[in-house]
């Protein structure tokens, strides 16, 4: 700007100058024309009343020396008598210049025109004196220039040093109006304005500068939220457009094990190179809603990838990556659930179909009916039970389930189960007791009823035939455990982390046999989630298994 300004300025101040200069030159050529013609006439006159007095031979005799002109004397019909400057004798007539024919006619001419004489461009005056014959004086313009540029070369001189001058005047001046223009404060540019001109221009600027903060601040408020959801978000997310990867969340990066600086700007292959992935981008960038799974360590995740359209056109892919392992887990789970459930279904229906069948075609002997319905009532209640704990798991299994927890006293629920359990146990000459002090816990009753007595349940059914089972609870620094301590058959190491799942039997003809579901130590798991608790298993075969519950103090 600063630049621009003296620019303009230096081309206003020479143009000024230049003006000035060319308007005072022709002024002073038109005075010293006008000087020079009222000269000629002046001296015109002079001559002729001096030749009328002297006659045309004072002339040649010193008549003419005083004067800067050329003088030349006519007769009547236009003779050169006499020239100042060239041989009369020589001369053509002279009749027909302007000034002379109008001095024949009128007694006095005048003229201004280019002699071919000198090449040069003359002013003429001519009178006729009193014998009729005509003096003429003239002078070129050469006169008036030969005064006028002697003048001009010496006014020339300070027009110089005067534009010199005003440069360096216009640069400084230029500087001095500059410098506080660029010390304004473009942050707050209505602080020391030192122009009052420029207030108007900077209230706007600090307008638009409010203006600009305001949206920068909702920008930036705007971008450190979708970094707040984007990095806190459990599943991974990728953004790119048609070539480059533009944004990869924390959790994608953790998936796929690589940095933001290492795949940034860089193309998708970069971030992994498995094939499901490659087709979900190419998919998006097509057009087309993608999903795809793809395992990675053991993990699987469910590829979802969205094209971005921007204006009709696909811009970029926006992809998610979810981890759906124990989804899948659930429905592997499910399906094997709804399968077992058929199965142990089926087995007592068919039981009951066909006692049902022989007892209605009357095939079994009157001695044996009673050992048959016998049969059909075992086979109806093992259904019972199994349809009560499919029951059971369902409610457990509901995350809107509702606790109602109460204080409860593991002595007294302990009791009440050994009573329960007796007539069994007494069946097979097991013994049952309980051992420990008076501890309380806050649970649900039901399901913590229903957690021990399949424990100690299990304790009669796999036992030993006079064996024993021992109730223990103690508080100890994990918390209050509750402990169910047997002499059975015990549990091979190998399974017993499977001994929870549902359905699932160690010695599966011993379990049919005494009537379990397989469904007794999953409600015992689901229970201890439930209310927060831990169960502990350490059996070995033949040397019985003790079960412990540990409960938050």
């Amino acid at each position: 700007m600063r630049k621009r300004i003296f620019r303009s300025t230096a081309i206003l101040v020479t143009l000024a100058i230049l003006v000035t200069f060319v308007t005072a030159f022709f002024f002073m050529y038109n005075k010293l024309e006008e000087n020079m013609t009222e000269r000629v006439d002046n001296e015109v006159d002079y001559l002729a009343k001096a030749v009328d007095e002297l006659g045309g031979t004072s002339l040649e005799t010193g008549l003419a020396d005083g004067v800067t002109g050329r003088i030349t004397l006519v007769d009547a019909v236009g003779n050169v008598l006499y020239d100042s400057y060239e041989d009369a004798a020589e001369m053509e007539n002279h009749a027909s210049r302007p000034e002379i024919a109008q001095a024949m006619k009128e007694g006095r001419g005048s003229a201004s025109r280019y002699s071919t004489t000198y090449a040069k461009r003359s002013y003429y005056a001519a009178v006729r004196l009193d014998n009729g014959q005509i003096l003429r004086v003239g002078d070129t313009i050469d006169s008036v220039y030969g005064t006028l540029f002697p003048g001009v070369f010496m006014l020339l001189l300070p027009l110089v040093l005067l534009l010199i001058l005003s440069f360096y005047l216009i640069d400084r001046t230029t500087k001095r109006m500059m410098e506080p223009l660029e010390a304004i404060d473009l942050d707050h540019p209505l602080e020391n304005v030192a122009y009052d001109e420029l207030v108007p221009f900077l209230r706007r600027i600090a307008d638009q500068n409010e203006a600009l903060k305001e949206q920068v601040q909702e920008r930036n408020k705007q971008q450190q939220e979708y970094v707040a959801i984007t990095e806190n978000m459990k599943d991974g997310l990728i953004v790119t457009n048609r070539h480059h990867v533009l944004s990869i969340n924390r959790a994608a990066q953790r998936i796929f094990e690589i940095k933001p600086e290492e795949c940034m700007g860089q193309n998708i292959i970069v971030v992994n190179r498995n094939q499901k992935l490659k087709e979900v981008v190419d998919g998006a960038l097509a057009g087309k809603d993608m999903v795809k799974h793809m395992t990675i360590d053991d993990v699987i995740y469910e590829l979802h990838g969205n094209p971005v359209i921007q204006d009709g056109t696909n811009t970029g892919v926006v992809i998610f990556i979810m981890d759906v392992t124990q989804k899948k887990q659930l429905e592997n789970m499910r399906q094997e659930f709804s399968a077992n459930v058929s199965h142990e279904l089926k087995t007592p229906l068919m039981s009951i179909s066909g006692y049902a069948e022989l007892l209605k075609d009357g095939i079994v002997r009157p001695e044996d009916q009673k050992k048959f319905a016998g049969r059909i009532y075992q086979e109806a209640a093992r259904l019972t039970t199994l349809v009560q704990d499919i029951i059971r798991l369902s409610k457990l299994d509901d995350e809107n389930l509702e606790l109602e927890k109460e204080t409860i006293d593991l002595f007294e629920m302990s009791k009440e189960i050994i009573e329960t359990l007796q007539p069994a146990a007494k069946k097979r000459h097991i013994s049952i007791s309980y051992q420990g002090k008076r501890l309380s816990i806050s649970g649900m009753p039901q399901i913590i009823y229903e957690m021990l007595y399949n424990v100690c349940d299990n304790a009669i059914h796999y036992n030993k035939d006079e064996g024993t089972v021992v109730i223990t609870t103690e508080k100890t620094e994990e918390g209050i455990c509750w402990s169910v301590a047997d002499t059975g058959i015990g549990i091979p190491l190998a399974e017993q982390e499977r001994i929870f799942e549902r359905f699932y039997r160690v010695d599966k003809s011993h379990s049919r046999a005494t009537g379990g579901t397989g469904l007794g130590l999953s409600i015992v798991k689901h229970g201890a989630e439930l209310h927060g608790a831990s169960v502990r298993v350490d059996s070995a075969p033949d040397q019985g298994t003790t079960i412990t519950i540990v409960f938050p103090a």
